[in-house]
């Protein structure tokens, strides 16, 4: 439901409240209590309509793209959590051909081939990230997605593909 539909309902609902009482004159004779009822009931579905406006204007604010800061998300403790668990689960696994060159078993070709504010290369293999690591960072923003590029941890704008901050050197 959109802003203006859930705006249009709370109208209609304050106004059944202010029009009601004007139709409960005419049955004076019948008795109030089906325009008590109808009164209660207006009021109610104006509250509903109310809720459902604030739900919504609060869900809009959630879904609103957050500007992130180049270079800036992840802090030293985001970096030591990844790099601790990365060491620990596939520091061995690193084949002797890669783990001579020390660049974190990257394959031949594929070091650093991307950087902050650049988009992802084509070519390059995208994996995702641990969940034992996502717990460990923060949320990403709206519009933003975690990816493991090689030996690295990006924070990617989910749009375009562009790497806004990156946890370098998860094995070396």
């Amino acid at each position: 439901m959109n802003l203006n539909t859930s705006r249009h309902l709370l109208a209609m609902a304050l106004a059944a409240v202010f029009v009601m009482p004007a139709f409960a004159g005419q049955n004076e004779g019948h008795g109030n209590k089906q325009a008590d009822k109808a009164e209660k009931h207006a009021q109610k579905q104006a509250e509903k309509a109310g809720k459902r406006a604030e739900k919504a204007d609060k869900q809009a604010a959630k879904r609103e793209a957050q500007e992130v800061k180049m270079g800036a998300y992840f802090d030293d403790h985001h970096r030591e959590a990844a790099r601790s668990y990365y060491h620990e689960h596939y520091a061995r696994n690193c084949p002797p051909g890669l783990a001579k060159k020390n660049n974190g078993c990257m394959p031949p070709g594929q070091a650093k081939k991307w950087g902050v504010g650049e988009p992802i290369p084509r070519g390059v293999t995208v994996y995702s990230v641990p969940q034992p690591v996502l717990v460990q960072l923060p949320p990403p923003p709206y519009g933003y997605r975690y990816a493991r590029i090689g030996n690295d941890i990006v924070l990617v704008q989910a749009r375009n593909n562009v790497i806004v901050d990156i946890i370098q050197g998860l094995l070396g």
